[in-house]
């Protein structure tokens, strides 16, 4: 049995993926595996702030082969990428973006609007990854918060810093227990240890640039 890692950053996948968002992707690409497989799975573990140890303990799969996966000496099996990633709370397409007519050295630095990677959550939210990955400093995303939608009751901390530009609709945010309406045009920046929370109370979809240093996906 898989269990996800016991450390849960950002409140959106606490309840876990949309049923309609599960393993999504062609059986050629699991095969046609990409070597930075690896890369993607250590870059989002990080990000989850776990170890190989825990990745190890919520998979069942061993510390040496995961960082043997990590490190591209070994290609993980189809069984392996599937317990990797609903351990660390994607599906497996997370590491099969979108084919792009891109330049393979841009990769790393551009993410074209037709090859973005993104989950919905169960409470309805989706996050669409504006980043490459999750290797640096910095995660950049497009949240998408449907009406009625929201991170949950509780307000919530973890490390680091956030910052956000509203696009469209409007954002309710809750800082330190203070209430915040944020409308299309406002922008938003804080340290992340400050207890908080978010949601969308109208009956209109709303669209957030959403940036987090360091990443906590």
């Amino acid at each position: 049995m898989v269990n996800n890692l016991p450390k849960v950053l950002r409140p959106s996948n606490k309840d876990g993926l949309a049923e309609g968002d599960r393993d999504k992707v062609n059986l050629k690409d699991v095969t046609d595996l990409d070597p930075r497989v690896g890369k993607e799975i250590r870059g989002l573990r990080k990000a989850r702030d776990a170890t190989i140890a825990d990745l190890s303990k919520a998979t069942g799969l061993s510390k040496g082969y995961l960082s043997q996966i990590e490190r591209g000496i070994s290609s993980p099996s189809i069984k392996a990428l599937h317990s990797i990633s609903r351990a660390l709370g994607v599906t497996i397409s997370w590491f099969f973006p979108p084919q792009t007519d891109e330049d393979e050295a841009l990769r790393d630095t551009v993410v074209r609007a037709d090859g973005r990677r993104s989950l919905t959550f169960k409470n309805g939210i989706t996050d669409e990854l504006l980043s490459p990955n999750l290797d640096g400093e910095i995660e950049l995303l497009r949240c998408i918060f449907p009406p009625g939608s929201t991170s949950g009751a509780e307000a919530y901390t973890h490390r680091g810093e956030e910052a956000g530009f509203v696009i469209e609709g409007r954002l309710d945010l809750w800082l330190d227990g203070r209430h915040i309406q944020l409308n299309a045009g406002d922008s938003f920046a804080f340290r992340s240890d400050r207890p908080h929370r978010y949601a969308n109370v109208t009956d209109e979809t709303t669209i957030v640039i959403w940036s987090i240093s360091p990443p906590t996906y």
